[in-house]
């Protein structure tokens, strides 16, 4: 079992996907700093995608600053200095696209929805 949620959704590159996940996971603490990350072999396998594509989202997290390598340890999880704001803001993305589906099916405008997303802003 991985140590962050993943899901697989058609038309994204699945490497893409899995950097997308991890940086969620880390950004939001689902992911702690200094934890085990799962070896390349390991999310092939957990997640039934070719080593070479767990490799790359790997590298790729490593270069971004969410992974380090520790000698004796393998990768573990690391935190960029600062989050971006466009990093913190592609976290919402998900959430915003269920909003946007939830509200059509609603049959609410985009006006409406803002106003029912200010009036749960305002909410304790």
């Amino acid at each position: 079992m991985l140590p962050f949620r993943f899901q697989l959704l058609d038309g994204l590159p699945v490497s893409d996907q899995l950097v997308k996940s991890v940086q969620r996971a880390v950004l939001t603490g689902e992911l702690g700093v200094g934890e085990k990350f799962p070896s390349v072999r390991v999310l092939a396998q957990a997640l039934k995608i070719s080593p070479t594509t767990a490799h790359k989202a790997v590298l790729e997290l490593r270069d971004a600053g969410f992974l380090a390598s520790r000698p004796g340890a393998g990768m573990v999880v690391t935190k960029p200095a600062g989050a971006t704001r466009d990093q913190l803001i592609d976290q919402l993305s998900p959430a915003c696209r269920d909003l946007i589906r939830q509200a059509s099916l609603l049959g609410l405008s985009a006006g409406e929805t803002l106003e029912a997303l200010r009036r749960n802003l305002e909410q304790p």
